[in-house]
């Protein structure tokens, strides 16, 4: 898709070129509402954005991420207000000379692993480069920010945060509307994992809504699950850290479980999960909204992660991604 003019022949003076990093959701789906911590990690697979000028005003667009069928044309006026946002974060005047984004990399366009985050943290890496803006990783974090806001209107911040830094970021969420609380944390080493998904879409807004309905009224049910989920999570952190992948995927597993219980899994994504298992996979779980979207296998290395994927194809996954996080 293309917004304004652009042709070729105008004249491009340089080329400014930025990376943002896909992202998934490790532990804290749902409770992260209740302000449970949450582990998300950025992912090797990235979006590439560059920045041409040209003469004409404003900005042109050339989007050749791949994509799931019909992703860029549902977001597309998200995609727009988003890209305005970070333009004007950077504070780029385009009135009198424009130009022109073009955005690629391996990052899938899919929802639930970071493909928005991803694609503003690129656009302002590339600007800043561009137009030497001068700006470090937390000011392009910022920037990013405002360019989320397009897609998600008051965005948590963490897909944003785990694009930008990479490697593993520990956040909780202030209930009592402060600012929240980011831990940006580094592995020693990349981690394989296989991020397969179910083709099914579920409303964030809808699934939270009922998961909130039933806590209301059975707070005591709902407060069982989540005190299990905040020592798992605490214990997951330090599995990581170690690098303990036997017992990360004890406790995805774990993990999965209580989200099942929450009512968030469904017979689709159940069924990837055991197969992932299956398959020599250390652990599997849902990742995201659940009732559809991915899951997320964890793999001791990178030919593990091939057979698993492999596995995840023939058991009927409408799409699977090799991938790595941590670093």
């Amino acid at each position: 898709m293309n917004y304004g003019a652009f042709t070729p022949e105008e004249e491009c003076v340089r080329m400014g070129v930025g990376s943002g990093k896909g992202k998934t959701i490790l532990f804290g789906e749902h409770f992260v509402v209740y302000g449970y911590p949450a582990l998300a990690a950025g992912i090797a697979a990235e979006t590439v954005a560059t920045v041409t000028r040209k003469d004409t005003p404003g900005w042109s667009l050339d989007d050749r991420r791949p994509e799931m069928p019909g992703y860029k044309v549902e977001k597309a006026e998200e995609q727009r207000v988003s890209i305005e946002n970070v333009i004007k974060f950077c504070g780029i005047d385009l009135s009198k000379q424009g130009i022109h984004i073009e955005f690629g990399g391996d990052l899938v366009c899919a929802s639930g692993i970071g493909a928005s985050a991803a694609s503003c943290v690129a656009l302002a890496r590339a600007l800043n480069d561009e137009f030497n803006l001068g700006f470090d990783d937390e000011k392009i974090n910022e920037a990013a920010y405002e360019g989320e806001k397009g897609y998600h209107g008051t965005p948590s911040g963490i897909d944003n945060t785990a694009s930008t830094f990479g490697g593993l970021v520990w956040y909780v969420r202030s209930l009592d509307g402060g600012p929240p609380t980011f831990e940006k944390l580094k592995l020693s080493r990349a981690v394989d994992l296989v991020i397969a998904s179910t083709g099914l879409t579920a409303s964030t807004r809808v699934v939270v809504g009922d998961v909130r309905a039933k806590k209301e009224r059975d707070p005591n049910w709902f407060d069982k699950i989540a005190s299990e989920y905040d020592g798992l999570v605490k214990q997951a952190r330090e599995a990581l850290l170690g690098l303990d992948l036997y017992r990360v995927g004890e406790l995805m597993d774990r993990n999965h479980v209580l989200l099942q219980e929450l009512t968030v899994s469904c017979d689709e994504l159940d069924s990837l999960v055991s197969i992932a298992r299956e398959n020599g996979a250390l652990g599997a779980k849902l990742t995201g909204t659940g009732r559809g979207g991915n899951m997320i296998a964890l793999a001791s290395d990178r030919a593990s992660a091939e057979k698993i994927g492999a596995a995840l194809e023939r058991g009927g996954a409408a799409a699977v991604w090799i991938t790595s996080f941590g670093l």
